[in-house]
């Protein structure tokens, strides 16, 4: 029996979308325009703030159609590096978290696309969660424009897909919000600042190359050799390292633009002198940068296995390691650690689900 009192959701719609929704509801394509504009734009979360539209409009998109997919639940601030976390519910009662990383130039947002992630990274706290279900694209909309109503729109200069889950296993999902995202009516975001980073699954690189969207990509790498890259992330055994090189120079060679290699460096483990050479005959084959990432503690998930014996490289190590790679003529930087003392660094976001 059909439910007349559900609401549909209007966030997480791209702009042609709406244009067909208002063409089905009898009213012009533009006023798919105008509210896109306002959701995205201004930020609005109430129909009746949309003021050029009529208010027998506004009064029916608000019968019909919701503009909430997430409720924020609480914000954290990191006094050490000004890093933010905020953790949102859905309306399933699940709970995600999303983080902005400021720096000198930027303000990154990095935005989550599943409820958990399968992929069981050993050094990552999301992987200790289990997988949930993916989010929708109002979910992942939502926690930008939610985000960006607390920092203040403008101040977010940077998204990455890099917060919970494996984007690209919730693949149509992730290219809707990014055309969203990169959509021409969408103030203030642009392509060359949206990067989206995944563990590995070179089908769905070639085919976000193919996408036209042009977005930066990043790849987890985490080691060049096939053994110590499945120990670290289990995914690698079903896409070695070969194949997601192959992806990923085909991903550069389309859409024109460099790779970033992330990279976090456990003790004696991928921080060895064979490491930089196996890097450095990679990174001189394409356009490419390398970041390297300290490995954070997920100590507060209480890991077990080859997860618990993870140590971090010593920072001595780490500069000279980066060193030995710029003498061969590779980009590196050296991220310094934000938001671990509110568990908000790279690796540590995991929700307590019910």
């Amino acid at each position: 029996m059909k439910n007349d009192n559900i609401k549909y959701q209007l966030k997480g719609l791209t702009l042609s979308e709406l244009q067909q929704l208002f063409k089905g509801l009898g009213e012009p394509k533009y006023r798919g325009e105008q509210v896109f504009n306002w959701m995205y734009n201004h930020l609005t979360t109430d129909f009746s703030e949309m003021l050029n539209l009529s208010k027998a409009l506004r009064e029916k998109l608000s019968e019909k159609f919701s503009l909430q997919s997430l409720e924020l639940i609480t914000v954290q601030d990191s006094p050490a590096t000004g890093t933010k976390k905020y953790l949102f519910a859905t309306q399933d009662n699940h709970k995600i978290e999303s983080v902005v990383i400021p720096d000198k130039d930027r303000n990154t947002l990095c935005i989550s696309t599943q409820v958990g992630c399968p992929l069981d990274c050993k050094f990552c706290a999301t992987g200790l969660m289990g997988y949930k279900r993916n989010l929708t694209s109002a979910e992942i909309v939502d926690q930008y424009l939610l985000a960006a109503k607390d920092y203040g729109k403008k101040n977010i200069t940077n998204i990455v897909y890099m917060g919970m889950g494996e984007p690209l296993l919730n693949f149509d999902v992730t290219l809707k919000t990014l055309s969203i995202f990169t959509s021409e009516l969408n103030k203030g975001l642009s392509r060359n600042r949206i990067t989206v980073s995944t563990a590995g699954i070179p089908e769905k690189i070639k085919l976000l190359a193919e996408s036209g969207l042009r977005v930066k990509l990043a790849l987890s790498l985490h080691s060049c050799f096939n053994d110590i890259r499945s120990k670290l992330m289990p995914i690698n055994k079903k896409y070695p390292v070969e194949k997601n090189i192959e992806a990923i120079k085909y991903y550069s060679k389309k859409t024109k633009t460099p790779i970033v290699f992330e990279y976090t460096m456990f003790k004696n483990i991928n921080d060895r002198d064979e490491d930089i050479e196996a890097l450095a005959k990679i990174c001189n084959q394409l356009s490419c940068k390398i970041n390297i990432i300290p490995f954070n503690s997920i100590a507060h998930m209480n890991p077990g296995g080859f997860g618990a014996t993870l140590e971090p490289t010593p920072h001595e190590r780490i500069n000279e390691f980066a060193q030995s790679l710029r003498n061969k003529n590779v980009t590196v930087m050296v991220r310094k650690t934000q938001g671990d003392d509110i568990a908000a660094a790279c690796g540590q976001l995991a929700a307590k689900n019910r």
